[in-house]
């Protein structure tokens, strides 16, 4: 391999290729600064402008570079594409930067490139696929023409779902779908937007998706879904597209469809079945390019799956079904955004809710439908705030109450006082684990006294992503296992940790739903003591670690151990 020399001071504008050519005494100095300028006021590639000029034809280049940079050399004309794998990068970053995912083996991903000096390409891919890139060096000609039939491929198959007269069709509040008494939709589910809406949603739930994203930018559109906690782009349809698709999820949503200025909320719902439809909560946000459209996927059958699919080991599951089913006292849910605890709240709702048992709840908003328990949303511009509702809900004999969040000490006091005079109260906060929430909540101007009689059980959680069946063991020295915090005991030759691969069911991730860990910490009367003395965090915790409660890097461990999850997705979702 030919070595590449230093680059002057005079050259360092010079993109890389132009560099290595001058280097090597296939280009002129002269010509080489001229190109770069060319490219510059163009604003194109200076690959492009060094082959139009006939400077080097495209094979020549090609050779070169392999050479040069050494680089293994392919030659698209004796090379299947059909074999091409699909969805590895998207389509944007394949048509911004020139590159196409040739094969993916295990943790690396094999791109075709023709300026290997591309560096932000390679970091972009990189930093996409979480995969190490090898680069293969290819004929631009030839490269260009693959991408662009995978781009009339991919604008094909678009353009026939939606059609291709965007622009003729009318957002006309009369002209759009509306429920009939018989369940079904007017002769508007022929238009092409409300179509591929209509994809979008179906998609979105058959992936498992929880959020969609649809954000509009200068130059393009795109469509995000989070799957297992990570964003990922499906969809760029036409930048014309952008104000009739937000048009029709503003009016299915019952938002008001001329005001553009400020952000709105609502819900709208689709009926898979006659047995079964999703929620989804609708969140607009005025951006400079149009309005961004974020969708909460709200699936009531997530409340219905129980306990055990939850992901609580045995002993977790008795100490929290001991503390639901007792007559009264509060029980918290602590962790971020997204880490599962509505979904958990609702499984112990749906264990206690039966007709003997009045429930009700204060949420903002309402997340989940679950059918015999009354269900309140909160409407601070109305008056109707946390603790309006928990004030109105002691007045309607009630058995359980859940509060959607305790933000303030108000509504904390009122949790509190209902949980001390007979009822059995659910509700949230936001902390990084157990310990924290009891001094959150004396920070919060919580009596200590109160809160040592009223709190039973706290339960902290994160969701780390579920390994796909197509995992595979993979050796990690077991000092980095005892610094992660395994212990001795756990290093006895029984079981090793899996790694994610990836394949088609997981898209290539390696990972596939996700899985809950748990930190379960039942107040005993020594933690007691600590919050009537008011105890720092770490005594409480120092005292719950005697009293046998995991800390969630503890529990995450365990799912490791069982092969539910992998090393690396524990240490990203736990801290110590």
């Amino acid at each position: 391999m030919a070595a590449v020399l230093p680059n002057p001071a005079s050259n360092a504008a010079m993109p890389g290729l132009a560099r290595a050519l001058l280097q090597a005494g296939r280009l002129p100095a002269q010509q080489a600064d001229a190109l770069n300028k060319k490219a510059t006021a163009e604003k194109t590639p200076f690959i492009d402008v060094l082959l139009q000029s006939g400077s080097i034809d495209s094979r020549s280049l090609a050779i070169f570079c392999s050479e040069t940079f050494g680089y293994p050399m392919l030659d698209f004309s004796v090379f299947n594409v059909h074999t091409l794998p699909e969805k590895v990068i998207d389509a944007k970053l394949m048509q911004s930067q020139r590159v196409v995912a040739l094969a993916k083996r295990g943790n690396k991903v094999s791109v075709a490139i023709s300026d290997p000096t591309n560096m932000q390409a390679l970091d972009q891919i990189k930093f996409q696929t979480e995969l190490t890139v090898e680069p293969v060096i290819v004929e631009h000609s030839h490269l260009l023409q693959l991408i662009e039939k995978l781009g009339q491929s991919a604008e094909e198959n678009l353009t026939e779902l939606i059609g291709d007269d965007l622009e003729n069709i009318d957002f006309v509040e009369d002209d759009l779908a509306v429920p009939t008494e018989q369940g079904g939709m007017t002769d508007i589910d022929d238009a092409p937007v409300v179509k591929f809406l209509q994809k979008i949603l179906i998609d979105a739930i058959n992936l498992g998706a929880s959020d969609l994203h649809f954000e509009p930018f200068e130059k393009f559109y795109r469509i995000r879904f989070r799957v297992d906690g990570i964003l990922r782009e499906v969809a760029q349809p036409p930048l014309a597209i952008k104000e009739k698709l937000a048009s029709r999820i503003k009016v299915i949503s019952k938002l008001d469809i001329s005001e553009k200025r400020v952000p709105q909320d609502g819900r709208m719902k689709l009926v898979m079945s006659k047995t079964r439809s999703i929620d989804f909560r609708v969140s607009t946000l005025p951006t400079l390019f149009g309005e961004k459209i974020v969708m909460r996927i709200l699936d009531a059958t997530q409340a219905q799956m129980g306990i055990e699919a939850l992901g609580y080991d045995p002993d977790q599951k008795e100490t929290l079904m001991n503390a639901i089913q007792r007559p009264y006292g509060m029980v918290l849910v602590t962790g971020p955004t997204g880490s599962g605890k509505t979904v958990s709240l609702y499984s112990c709702l749906n264990i206690l809710n039966k007709p003997g048992i009045n429930i009700s709840t204060a949420e903002d908003p309402a997340e989940i439908n679950l059918p015999g328990v009354n269900q309140v949303n909160i409407n601070d511009r109305a008056g109707l705030t946390f603790p309006v509702a928990l004030k109105a809900f002691l007045r309607q004999d009630p058995d359980i109450i859940m509060v959607g969040e305790i933000r303030d000490l108000e509504t904390a006091d009122i949790s509190i006082k209902a949980a001390q005079t007979g009822h059995m109260v659910f509700s949230t906060l936001h902390t990084n684990d157990a310990p924290a929430t009891l001094t959150r909540l004396m920070n919060m101007g919580v009596a200590p006294f109160n809160i040592a009689s009223a709190v039973i059980l706290i339960t902290a959680q994160r969701l780390a992503r579920r390994l796909c069946t197509c995992k595979q063991t993979t050796s990690i020295p077991d000092e980095a296992l005892l610094e992660a915090g395994f212990k001795e005991d756990d290093l006895d030759g029984t079981w090793l940790p899996y790694r994610p691969v990836g394949c088609e069911r997981c898209s290539g991730s390696g990972y596939k739903g996700r899985v809950g860990i748990y930190q379960i910490m039942p107040i005993s009367e020594a933690i007691e003591q600590i919050i009537l003395t008011h105890g720092t965090a770490l005594e409480i915790e120092a005292q719950a670690r005697l009293d046998g409660v995991k800390t969630l890097r503890e529990a995450g461990l365990v799912k490791v151990k069982q092969g539910l999850t992998s090393l690396e997705e524990v240490l990203g979702c736990t801290n110590e």
